[in-house]
């Protein structure tokens, strides 16, 4: 199930709600230190050290409790009582050759500036450079507000209890939270909160895509059709239509424009390539259309507009709208219950809205409802760090997956095709919004897998691994 992204005083109430079932403070806070002390070792060596910092309350008993489950790793457990009298202490271990720092000085109930000391030794943390793994919130952040409370500690990554807090989602937590993981399931009762706001958890595509009927055929599996790439930009339709194949569709068909055909066609083998034209017609048998990657080219910008609009407002086709084409739509719908999908990072959405990127990223929920009631309730993956996906109206899912070397020409071309090569299954149709947030996932849950491997990897890795997550 997806977790609801909640306020502070929910999750006090969920607490209220476990304790009062029967649950044992003292079984969530082992449980708690045990998955602390899985990302750990996730995040170090069998012969790097840890230091473990506790402060006095649960948060600091969360972290406590992780030195049991450490393995053959070594760690240090200091418990800071005063930032002033341990200071020195503190500044002698940091001197010290630890891998990663795990954080349990403050929990989310921090709502109130820290003092000088305080603040001096969170910037003293920071300075060492290592690696720091946050307990539950990082200590100093305001989890309902996102803004530090005169300090923070910047974590690479940040271990919450049960449900993301909304401030952690913030942009203005980024810097501080890293790599938002979520431990859920540490002992709490089911979550009682509801919200619009989702997090979506890997657990959430269990059987999906499903498995195929044994006698089933190409002609079952649908017919993606591809307009897309321009003079020097003829990559981005070849990343998308190979990103599409990896959807596993029953046939991939691309139009490209005629002066990078060769190039084009010359790198595909089992796509079928074709020269666009204006007023062409579609294969008969298409059953999702994208229009986008690598249209960039002056002279066949009219001819694409036009096409691009006719295919928006027309077309009973799912239609997924990336890069260039996205500057194209006009406001309105199309034709009623058609699929229709744009995947805008910040700066297309500004230009979409008329606004900023730093307009949009200090909001990017009303960005994504603002995007899709102005182009007729379309469903928006807003791109960037934790992609959002949803609608005008309903829920917004967050996405967990993913790492900065996405960060990558070719990276949305890669998505884009991939979510036409799934959209063209009329078999995986019955769940639009879980096969969207599917894609997303799966993208960024490769990057994830290549990253781990401690190798440099580029785009066309990604899409020679997207669907094995």
């Amino acid at each position: 199930m997806p977790i609801p992204v909640i306020a502070v005083a929910q999750m006090r109430e969920w607490e209220k709600a476990t304790w009062a079932s029967g649950q044992t403070e003292v079984e969530v806070i082992r449980r708690v230190g045990k998955r602390i002390a899985r990302h750990a070792r996730k995040l170090t060596r069998s012969s790097d050290a840890i230091l473990i910092l506790a402060g006095k309350g649960n948060n600091g008993n969360d972290a406590i409790a992780a030195q049991e489950h450490l393995g053959d790793r070594p760690f240090e457990v200091f418990q800071v009582t005063s930032p002033e009298t341990d200071f020195p202490k503190l500044v002698e271990l940091l001197q010290q050759k630890f891998a990663l720092i795990v954080d349990g000085l403050f929990g989310i109930g921090l709502n109130r500036p820290l003092d000088a000391h305080w603040q001096r030794l969170i910037v003293t943390i920071n300075a060492s450079k290592i690696p720091v793994l946050a307990v539950d919130a990082p200590s100093g952040l305001n989890c309902d507000t996102g803004l530090p409370e005169g300090a923070a500690i910047k974590a690479a990554v940040t271990a919450t209890v049960g449900a993301p807090k909304r401030g952690m989602l913030a942009q203005s937590a980024w810097p501080f939270v890293g790599r938002l993981e979520v431990l859920d399931d540490v002992g709490l009762v089911p979550c009682p909160i509801q919200s619009e706001l989702k997090w979506t958890s890997p657990d959430d595509f269990e059987n999906f895509p499903p498995p195929r009927a044994e006698a089933g055929h190409k002609g079952l599996h649908g017919h993606v059709t591809i307009v897309a790439g321009s003079f020097g930009f003829h990559g981005a339709s070849v990343l998308a239509a190979r990103a599409a194949q990896r959807a596993q569709p029953g046939l991939v068909t691309l139009y490209t424009d005629e002066d990078v055909y060769p190039a084009v066609a010359a790198q595909l083998q089992a796509v079928m390539a074709g020269v666009f034209k204006p007023g062409m017609k579609f294969p008969e048998s298409a059953t999702s259309i994208l229009i986008g990657p690598g249209l960039h080219a002056p002279g066949v910008s009219e001819a694409m507009r036009k096409t691009a609009q006719e295919i928006w407002r027309d077309s009973p086709l799912p239609v997924v709208v990336d890069a260039s084409a996205l500057d194209w739509l006009e406001p309105g719908m199309g034709p009623k219950n058609a699929v229709r999908v744009i995947t805008p990072h910040p700066g297309e959405a500004a230009r979409m809205l008329g606004s900023t990127s730093k307009e949009v990223q200090s909001d990017r929920q009303a960005a994504l409802r603002a995007l899709s009631k102005k182009f007729g309730n379309c469903r928006v993956i807003l791109k960037g760090h934790q992609t959002l996906t949803g609608c005008g109206e309903g829920e917004i899912f967050v996405n967990p997956s993913g790492n900065p070397f996405l960060g990558q020409g070719g990276s949305g071309d890669v998505l884009s095709g991939y979510i036409a090569g799934l959209l063209a299954q009329p078999p995986l149709l019955n769940d639009t919004d879980k096969l969207l947030r599917f894609a997303v996932w799966q993208h960024g849950a490769i990057a994830d897998l290549l990253q781990e491997k401690g190798k440099v990897w580029v785009v066309e890795d990604l899409v020679a691994e997207l669907g094995n997550a």
